[in-house]
Protein backbone atom coordinates (compact mmCIF):
# COMPACT_ATOMS: atom_id res chain seq x y z
CA UNK A 1 0.00 0.00 0.00
CA UNK A 2 2.86 2.31 0.58
CA UNK A 3 4.13 1.63 -2.80
CA UNK A 4 0.88 2.76 -4.19
CA UNK A 5 0.55 5.42 -2.14
CA UNK A 6 3.78 7.04 -3.40
CA UNK A 7 3.35 6.35 -6.75
CA UNK A 8 0.21 7.95 -6.60
CA UNK A 9 1.73 11.25 -5.36
CA UNK A 10 4.28 11.06 -7.50
CA UNK A 11 1.93 10.67 -10.09
CA UNK A 12 -0.10 14.04 -9.03
CA UNK A 13 3.38 16.12 -9.08
CA UNK A 14 3.81 14.77 -13.10
CA UNK A 15 0.72 15.80 -13.78
CA UNK A 16 0.88 18.96 -12.10
CA UNK A 17 4.01 19.45 -14.28
CA UNK A 18 1.85 18.90 -17.11
CA UNK A 19 -0.38 21.84 -16.43
CA UNK A 20 2.87 23.97 -15.67
CA UNK A 21 3.91 23.69 -19.56
CA UNK A 22 0.97 26.09 -20.60
CA UNK A 23 2.03 29.17 -18.62
CA UNK A 24 5.46 29.34 -20.68
CA UNK A 25 6.18 31.32 -23.46
CA UNK A 26 8.64 30.66 -26.04
CA UNK A 27 11.04 33.99 -26.17
CA UNK A 28 12.27 35.45 -28.80
CA UNK A 29 15.51 33.47 -30.10
CA UNK A 30 18.79 35.28 -29.85
CA UNK A 31 21.15 36.08 -32.77
CA UNK A 32 24.01 35.90 -32.45
CA UNK A 33 25.24 34.70 -36.04
CA UNK A 34 26.39 30.80 -35.31
CA UNK A 35 26.08 28.76 -37.32
CA UNK A 36 25.26 25.75 -35.50
CA UNK A 37 26.05 22.01 -36.03
CA UNK A 38 23.78 19.85 -37.90
CA UNK A 39 22.44 16.70 -37.31
CA UNK A 40 24.86 14.86 -39.62
CA UNK A 41 27.39 16.25 -37.99
CA UNK A 42 27.14 13.82 -35.40
CA UNK A 43 26.48 9.74 -34.78
CA UNK A 44 22.98 9.01 -33.61
CA UNK A 45 20.85 6.73 -32.29
CA UNK A 46 17.08 5.95 -31.06
CA UNK A 47 15.74 2.80 -29.77
CA UNK A 48 12.94 1.78 -28.47
CA UNK A 49 13.19 -1.59 -26.35
CA UNK A 50 10.13 -4.29 -25.41
CA UNK A 51 9.19 -2.59 -22.83
CA UNK A 52 8.83 0.55 -24.35
CA UNK A 53 11.97 2.18 -22.94
CA UNK A 54 13.26 5.14 -25.35
CA UNK A 55 16.59 4.86 -25.76
CA UNK A 56 18.69 8.08 -27.53
CA UNK A 57 22.77 8.34 -27.81
CA UNK A 58 25.11 10.63 -29.30
CA UNK A 59 28.47 10.75 -30.26
CA UNK A 60 29.01 14.33 -31.15
CA UNK A 61 31.64 16.24 -33.43
CA UNK A 62 34.68 16.91 -31.87
CA UNK A 63 34.19 19.88 -29.34
CA UNK A 64 37.20 22.09 -30.27
CA UNK A 65 38.50 24.50 -28.12
CA UNK A 66 36.75 23.33 -24.91
CA UNK A 67 38.43 21.39 -22.49
CA UNK A 68 36.31 18.85 -19.74
CA UNK A 69 37.65 21.12 -17.19
CA UNK A 70 35.82 24.17 -18.90
CA UNK A 71 32.72 21.90 -18.99
CA UNK A 72 33.02 20.92 -15.42
CA UNK A 73 33.28 24.60 -14.78
CA UNK A 74 30.24 25.88 -16.86
CA UNK A 75 27.90 22.95 -15.31
CA UNK A 76 28.87 24.24 -11.65
CA UNK A 77 28.30 28.11 -12.85
CA UNK A 78 25.08 27.95 -15.08
CA UNK A 79 22.84 30.07 -13.53
CA UNK A 80 22.84 33.97 -13.65
CA UNK A 81 24.39 36.12 -16.31
CA UNK A 82 26.75 36.76 -19.12
CA UNK A 83 28.15 39.34 -21.24
CA UNK A 84 28.10 38.46 -24.94
CA UNK A 85 28.37 40.73 -27.90
CA UNK A 86 27.95 43.58 -25.51
CA UNK A 87 24.96 42.77 -23.97
CA UNK A 88 24.07 41.01 -20.77
CA UNK A 89 21.82 37.33 -21.49
CA UNK A 90 21.15 34.60 -18.63
CA UNK A 91 23.60 32.25 -19.08
CA UNK A 92 21.28 28.90 -20.19
CA UNK A 93 19.65 31.09 -23.10
CA UNK A 94 23.03 31.89 -24.31
CA UNK A 95 23.77 28.57 -24.65
CA UNK A 96 20.92 27.44 -27.20
CA UNK A 97 19.31 31.09 -27.80
CA UNK A 98 16.56 29.35 -29.94
CA UNK A 99 15.11 26.72 -27.81
CA UNK A 100 16.20 27.54 -23.93
CA UNK A 101 13.96 29.66 -22.12
CA UNK A 102 14.90 28.78 -17.94
CA UNK A 103 17.05 27.57 -15.91
CA UNK A 104 17.09 27.31 -11.75
CA UNK A 105 18.83 25.50 -9.24
CA UNK A 106 15.09 24.32 -7.31
CA UNK A 107 17.50 22.57 -4.33
CA UNK A 108 21.17 21.83 -3.31
CA UNK A 109 22.97 20.97 -0.32
CA UNK A 110 23.84 24.65 0.35
CA UNK A 111 23.09 28.13 -1.15
CA UNK A 112 24.09 28.22 -4.80
CA UNK A 113 26.07 25.33 -4.25
CA UNK A 114 25.99 23.09 -7.78
CA UNK A 115 27.21 19.44 -7.14
CA UNK A 116 25.97 16.30 -6.41
CA UNK A 117 22.33 16.46 -5.48
CA UNK A 118 21.67 19.31 -6.41
CA UNK A 119 18.24 19.84 -8.78
CA UNK A 120 18.06 21.56 -11.94
CA UNK A 121 14.44 22.78 -13.20
CA UNK A 122 15.19 22.80 -16.98
CA UNK A 123 12.44 24.66 -19.47
CA UNK A 124 12.83 24.50 -22.94
CA UNK A 125 10.95 23.41 -26.54
CA UNK A 126 12.88 21.59 -28.99
CA UNK A 127 12.94 23.13 -32.30
CA UNK A 128 11.24 26.29 -30.92
CA UNK A 129 7.57 23.84 -31.27
CA UNK A 130 5.45 24.55 -28.30
CA UNK A 131 4.28 21.12 -28.93
CA UNK A 132 7.70 20.01 -27.88
CA UNK A 133 8.17 21.77 -24.38
CA UNK A 134 9.82 20.71 -21.31
CA UNK A 135 9.55 21.91 -17.92
CA UNK A 136 11.00 19.10 -15.36
CA UNK A 137 13.16 19.07 -12.81
CA UNK A 138 16.00 16.49 -12.13
CA UNK A 139 18.50 15.26 -9.51
CA UNK A 140 22.80 16.05 -10.75
CA UNK A 141 23.79 11.95 -9.67
CA UNK A 142 27.38 12.88 -11.09
CA UNK A 143 29.25 15.92 -12.03
CA UNK A 144 33.14 16.11 -12.25
CA UNK A 145 35.35 16.25 -14.67
CA UNK A 146 34.63 12.71 -16.53
CA UNK A 147 31.08 14.23 -17.03
CA UNK A 148 27.24 14.26 -15.43
CA UNK A 149 24.44 12.76 -14.88
CA UNK A 150 20.69 13.86 -14.31
CA UNK A 151 18.26 11.56 -13.15
CA UNK A 152 14.34 11.57 -12.24
CA UNK A 153 12.53 9.17 -9.81
CA UNK A 154 9.24 8.00 -9.21
CA UNK A 155 8.82 6.83 -6.02
CA UNK A 156 12.50 5.31 -5.69
CA UNK A 157 11.95 3.91 -9.95
CA UNK A 158 14.27 5.76 -12.05
CA UNK A 159 12.16 7.09 -14.96
CA UNK A 160 14.58 9.49 -16.69
CA UNK A 161 18.49 9.51 -17.45
CA UNK A 162 20.80 11.81 -18.90
CA UNK A 163 24.04 11.07 -18.97
CA UNK A 164 27.31 13.42 -20.58
CA UNK A 165 30.64 12.09 -21.28
CA UNK A 166 33.91 14.45 -21.65
CA UNK A 167 36.87 12.48 -23.05
CA UNK A 168 39.87 14.72 -22.95
CA UNK A 169 41.27 14.75 -26.40
CA UNK A 170 44.43 17.40 -26.38
CA UNK A 171 42.34 21.20 -26.21
CA UNK A 172 39.59 19.55 -27.07
CA UNK A 173 36.76 17.38 -26.15
CA UNK A 174 35.05 14.17 -27.63
CA UNK A 175 31.55 14.35 -25.93
CA UNK A 176 29.52 11.82 -25.73
CA UNK A 177 25.46 12.17 -24.45
CA UNK A 178 23.17 9.11 -23.76
CA UNK A 179 19.24 10.08 -22.74
CA UNK A 180 17.09 7.17 -21.62
CA UNK A 181 13.25 8.31 -20.83
CA UNK A 182 10.99 4.94 -19.42
CA UNK A 183 11.17 2.17 -17.08
CA UNK A 184 11.86 -1.76 -17.17
CA UNK A 185 10.10 -1.99 -14.18
CA UNK A 186 7.84 -4.75 -14.20
CA UNK A 187 5.03 -3.19 -12.06
CA UNK A 188 5.57 0.61 -13.42
CA UNK A 189 6.58 0.05 -16.66
CA UNK A 190 3.05 -0.15 -18.50
CA UNK A 191 1.64 2.81 -16.40
CA UNK A 192 4.71 5.34 -16.74
CA UNK A 193 5.65 3.73 -20.18
CA UNK A 194 2.18 3.22 -21.86
CA UNK A 195 0.24 6.09 -20.36
CA UNK A 196 2.35 8.73 -18.48
CA UNK A 197 5.30 9.59 -20.57
CA UNK A 198 2.68 10.30 -24.03
CA UNK A 199 1.80 13.29 -21.93
CA UNK A 200 5.27 14.72 -21.10
CA UNK A 201 8.03 12.98 -23.46
CA UNK A 202 6.35 11.85 -26.86
CA UNK A 203 8.43 9.93 -29.47
CA UNK A 204 8.51 13.10 -31.67
CA UNK A 205 10.13 14.93 -28.88
CA UNK A 206 12.46 11.72 -28.71
CA UNK A 207 14.07 12.91 -31.94
CA UNK A 208 13.93 16.37 -31.76
CA UNK A 209 15.97 16.36 -28.93
CA UNK A 210 18.90 14.72 -30.95
CA UNK A 211 19.13 17.64 -32.85
CA UNK A 212 18.52 20.32 -30.02
CA UNK A 213 21.73 18.41 -27.55
CA UNK A 214 23.93 18.12 -31.30
CA UNK A 215 23.53 21.78 -31.16
CA UNK A 216 23.59 23.31 -27.80
CA UNK A 217 26.91 20.79 -27.46
CA UNK A 218 28.55 22.60 -30.81
CA UNK A 219 27.43 25.89 -29.03
CA UNK A 220 29.99 25.69 -26.05
CA UNK A 221 33.07 26.32 -29.48
CA UNK A 222 31.22 30.12 -29.45
CA UNK A 223 31.44 31.06 -26.11
CA UNK A 224 32.71 28.40 -23.34
CA UNK A 225 36.62 29.37 -23.94
CA UNK A 226 36.36 32.54 -23.62
CA UNK A 227 33.73 33.00 -20.66
CA UNK A 228 35.68 30.17 -18.83
CA UNK A 229 39.15 32.35 -19.10
CA UNK A 230 37.10 34.88 -17.67
CA UNK A 231 36.21 33.65 -14.80
CA UNK A 232 38.59 31.96 -13.78
CA UNK A 233 42.86 32.28 -12.47
CA UNK A 234 43.33 30.98 -15.98
CA UNK A 235 42.09 34.31 -17.54
CA UNK A 236 43.21 35.98 -15.33
CA UNK A 237 47.33 35.03 -15.13
CA UNK A 238 46.43 35.34 -19.10
CA UNK A 239 45.29 39.14 -18.84
CA UNK A 240 48.66 39.67 -16.87
CA UNK A 241 51.07 38.61 -19.13
CA UNK A 242 49.37 40.59 -21.17
CA UNK A 243 50.15 43.84 -19.80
Amino acid sequence: MAFVNAIGLNLLCWFKMINMFRKWKIPPALDFGWQMKTLTSAETNFTIDPDGVYKMTIAHDLIKGVTPDMLLWWFKNIGGTMTYQGKTYAKYRVWHPKDHIHWSLEKSKSRNDIGVGAHFRIVEAFGRNPKQLVDSTEVVEKLDKTGIRLVRRIAGIEVFSLEHQFIPAGQNTNYKSQMIVGTNHKLFKRIFNGYIRPFIFTEAMAKAWLLHNIEEVGNFEFFLPELYAENTNKGQLKRLTQT
